[in-house]
């Protein structure tokens, strides 16, 4: 069997490193990855860090790209790959113009898609921007859908689609799994007695008013003697310009990352993959976001109003919110072995999700 897979940007490449990693395991299966490069130095760590090496890349990243002239390179140059290798399946992960273009350039040749992460929704197409109509758009390409969760599965149900839906996990548990223990423990840190709040924001829809009205939440808690707060930027021009008074770091590599991510008390994110794994350490999350693709795992829904952040976030700092714990909502670290036995033809048995009560979704008022 003849697989390629696409992606381009940091999060893809976290998630499709388990499964590449096991297809590498198997004799009968040739496995070749594509690169697009939609985004280039986050990416490249990534690959550095899973020892990952591209059959292709098309360096298809632009100074100041809009998303129509991305999707535009992508799909042309894609085109040039699948006429070269004639996969007998292309592999996509998640919502991004990679894998849009991935399985748009696929299914015009002809080529089956399978697509890992699949069934996410809000059923908002501005929020994500432009995440959730790509998610929707490939899953009428695909035929084979890789549902992280139940819920996901049920998404796919209800919209009729054709082909093989199953519930694996999400791989970016396996991943996750697979770098703790490349880093391994952490040195202890000598104490400060303050709290750390672990900060992310990279979305489209942040930008402007709500990242602003994040910046003025973030500078009240850090107003506060008990917070430190670690803020690394996302590279896009888009989020420049620091509060006052959080600590602004660069980009970090995988491996920093988490270990920040392990020493933070509190975890504040628009990122999906970061609500994912922090779920998984038993962090308590407070999203920035108004609608979210993953209701399990007991994290808080603040959206970008100033006020519900800080309240959020003085609930879990002050102990008034029930207390976070790990948690397997996303995961049993076997997502890229169900994917890789489903691709092969083998029976699989999947994921049931660990989720109770407290593992449901709370929107802040």
């Amino acid at each position: 069997m003849k697989l390629l897979s696409v992606f381009g940007t940091r999060p893809e490449a976290v998630k499709m490193a388990p499964v590449l990693l096991a297809l590498d395991l198997e004799p009968f299966v040739q496995s070749q990855v594509c690169v697009t490069g939609q985004h280039r130095a986050l990416l490249d760590q990534v690959l550095g860090f899973f020892s990952i090496v591209p059959d292709f890349d098309l360096d298809a990243m632009a100074p100041g790209q809009g998303l129509n002239p991305l999707a535009g390179r992508l799909i042309e140059r894609l085109d040039a790959v699948l006429e070269k290798v004639r996969p007998d399946r292309v592999i996509v992960q998640g919502d991004t113009t990679s894998a849009l273009a991935g399985a748009l350039a696929a299914f015009h040749r002809s080529i089956p898609v399978a697509h890992v992460e699949a069934g996410l929704r809000t059923y908002c197409a501005a929020a994500p921007f432009p995440e959730e109509a790509n998610r929707r758009a490939i899953a009428l390409l695909a035929d084979m859908h890789f549902a992280p969760t139940a819920a996901a599965k049920a998404n796919l149900a209800a919209e009729r689609l054709r082909g093989e839906v199953l519930v694996t996990g999400n791989s970016g548990v396996d991943a996750l799994n697979l770098a703790l223990a490349a880093i391994g423990p952490d040195p202890q840190p000598a104490g400060t007695g303050r709290k750390l709040i672990l900060v992310t924001c990279h979305r489209r829809e942040s930008f402007g008013a709500p990242f602003a009205a994040i910046c003025a939440a973030l500078e009240r808690l850090d107003r506060r003697p008990d917070v430190e707060i670690a803020f690394p930027r996302h590279p896009n021009p888009a989020l420049a310009g620091a509060p006052a008074g959080p600590r602004d770091l660069p980009p970090l590599d995988l491996p920093d990352f988490l270990r920040l991510m392990r020493r933070a008390d509190l975890i504040l994110t628009d990122s999906g993959g970061v609500q994912e794994e922090a779920v998984t350490l038993g962090k308590p999350v407070v999203v920035l976001r108004d609608a979210t693709e993953r209701p399990e795992g007991g994290a808080m829904l603040a959206g970008g109003d100033t006020d519900r952040i800080v309240r959020a976030a003085e609930a879990h700092l002050d102990g008034s919110a029930e207390a976070a714990r790990p948690s397997q909502a996303y995961g049993d670290g076997r997502a890229a072995e169900r994917i890789v036995n489903a691709l092969l033809g083998r029976p699989v048995a999947e994921f049931v999700p660990d989720i109770g009560a407290r593992d449901r979704l709370r929107e802040i008022g």
